[in-house]
């Protein structure tokens, strides 16, 4: 069974962690609708949606995947690189310890989840603002007894890795080439983003289907092209929060 861990918008989301947007007015009530879309679609793609408690005080909770990595029986609980993000992890943490063998980053190591992109046993990680050193080579001693082979890729330009790069498919990334290098995936087919849609490159394959954001009506249609299902979700009010498909939810297989 697929279990998608989401956590409920805050209504203190207006004052969330920023790095390269500028700040605009957000309809909390609009936001906290497209995130329970964002929800019943996993169901429909067959995901057990289990909704952690909300944390009105902590602005960006509801992007939980940041708080997390989950492989195989391993659950490594982050230190996000936002100082104030950092007490989104203990409900977290109670929660993966029903399934998972726990091990937590220590500082002076940060890891945002959003930095971390499985494919296989082979896990790329984004050095980036969020992300330091510390954080990877601890992620690295965890993983790689376990046989993962760890990459790590410099991030500058967007705010995560996962921004920049997602898997669509089983050997396919969608990618933004202005943002990520490239070359780092040869590996993979590719479907590059519409260059007037920077953001697009983030979504999750789930189901045999893509959940990707409707905004991006050219990059869903490259995808299209590519023979791919996706399934369009509202999320213009969360990505004023630099947010995007992959950060409401930590997906993993549960007995």
């Amino acid at each position: 069974m697929l279990l998608a861990l989401t956590r409920p918008v805050s209504p203190s989301l207006v004052d969330c962690q920023l790095t390269h947007l500028a700040r605009q007015p957000i309809d909390f009530a609009r936001a906290a609708a497209e995130h329970a879309e964002y929800e019943r679609r996993l169901a429909g793609l067959g995901a057990s949606v289990r909704r952690l408690p909300a944390e009105p005080t902590l602005p960006d909770a509801a992007f939980i995947e940041d708080t997390a990595v989950v492989v195989d029986d391993l659950a490594v609980i982050t230190r996000p690189g936002a100082e104030s993000r950092r007490p989104e992890t203990a409900t977290v943490a109670a929660q993966l310890a029903e399934h998972r063998t726990i091990v937590s980053i220590e500082p002076p190591g940060t890891l945002d989840g959003g930095d971390v992109l499985v494919v296989d046993r082979e896990v790329y990680v984004g050095r980036s603002t969020r992300t330091n050193d510390s954080g990877i080579e601890q992620l690295r001693r965890a993983l790689e007894p376990l046989g993962f082979r760890i990459t790590v890729i410099p991030v500058t330009r967007c705010l995560h890795l996962k921004s920049a790069v997602t898997r669509v498919a089983e050997r396919t990334l969608l990618l933004n080439p202005a943002w990520i290098a490239a070359d780092a995936f040869s590996a993979y087919a590719q479907v590059t983003v519409d260059p007037s849609e920077p953001a697009a490159a983030n979504a999750v394959a789930l189901g045999g289907s893509i959940l990707h954001s409707s905004q991006h009506r050219r990059t869903r249609a490259r995808l299209e092209t590519a023979g791919l299902s996706v399934i369009p979700v509202p999320m213009t009010e969360l990505a004023k929060a630099e947010a995007g498909i992959t950060c409401c939810s930590i997906i993993f297989e549960v007995s």
